[in-house]
């Protein structure tokens, strides 16, 4: 457990009754959130998500890397993370529907994205390809009204944007030419096993029939689906929480939905694990960077 506590705001799914508590670490936000929160029977096992956007908080160190007062969900039994739109009153989740998709929701919400950056710019690192379009896009005045910054400022961060994204791009044409190259040497390879070459195509059909026996709809959305059926590298398109669906998933679910083979779906979780793994380094790396930045700026102010 730190030995630094942060304020953080803590709520159920029904978003009725939100509390501060100041915790260390996600155990210690657990156990409050229980005692606050008391008289919505929250029991063991819970799962703590972002309220903004169901992102699941489970590292420590990301924990820690959250800006203070940010709101988490603490989700018990079959309870699913909603997004916060009111529809029919704001009673809507009284119907039980818990498959609800943030890609019910234009995923254009800039003004929402844009809160987000407020709060954490390592927000940056986690957000899709989809949300740093949407940001860059958006006229400079109006961002810099929203965000309540200098459109000098903004222009600035629009440019870091551009650029995110455009190394994302560099990265996926990088391993797209190593993925073509390891699958000419595949295939020179199977050109001398003729008996595994005929015996494949039969035992990826096994593998969609049973596939399509474990699912009777598509685990994602159409927005999900369509970044995972680009050629090459689609974890790269997508942000943190689609990353923890889709690594979360079922895995014959997945094949069956993107028609592929067993083995490809779980080449698929693999590569989306190792994404995020990276990209919460990244927010690790960036935090101990502000925290050494913060620790010089202290000690130079001292003197």
């Amino acid at each position: 457990m730190s030995s630094v506590k942060k304020p953080c705001l803590v709520c159920t799914v029904s978003r009725q009754d939100t509390h501060g508590v100041a915790a260390g670490s996600i155990a210690e936000l657990k156990t409050k959130a229980c005692k606050k929160l008391a008289s919505n029977n929250l029991k063991e096992p819970l799962i703590v998500v972002l309220a903004e956007d169901g992102t699941i908080v489970e590292d420590e160190d990301y924990f820690l890397c959250l800006p203070d007062n940010t709101k988490f969900m603490v989700l018990t039994g079959e309870e699913k993370w909603t997004p916060n739109y009111t529809v029919d009153g704001g009673t809507a989740w009284l119907g039980g529907n818990s498959e609800v998709e943030t890609d019910s929701i234009n995923p254009t919400n800039w003004k929402a994205l844009a809160m987000r950056l407020k709060q954490n710019l390592s927000e940056i690192i986690m957000m899709s390809e989809a949300d740093l379009q949407a940001l860059i896009d958006v006229q400079c005045e109006d961002l810099a009204n929203e965000m309540g910054e200098k459109p000098a400022k903004i222009q600035t961060l629009q440019k870091t944007l551009q650029g995110v994204l455009d190394r994302r791009e560099e990265e996926r044409q990088s391993r797209g030419i190593l993925q073509l190259y390891l699958k000419a040497v595949e295939q020179e390879k199977s050109l001398s096993r003729e008996s595994d070459s005929t015996a494949a195509p039969s035992k990826d059909v096994d593998v969609l029939d049973s596939a399509a026996g474990s699912s009777e709809h598509c685990p994602f959305s159409d927005r999900i689906v369509s970044v995972l059926l680009k050629k090459t590298s689609p974890e790269i398109g997508l942000s943190n929480r689609d990353l923890q669906k889709v690594i979360e998933e079922d895995t014959q679910a997945i094949a069956f939905a993107l028609s592929v083979p067993l083995q490809e779906a779980k080449a698929l979780q693999q590569n989306c694990a190792e994404e995020l793994k990276r990209r919460l380094q990244q927010v690790k790396a960036l935090h101990s960077l502000r925290s050494r930045s913060n620790g010089s700026s202290a000690a130079k102010r001292k003197k």
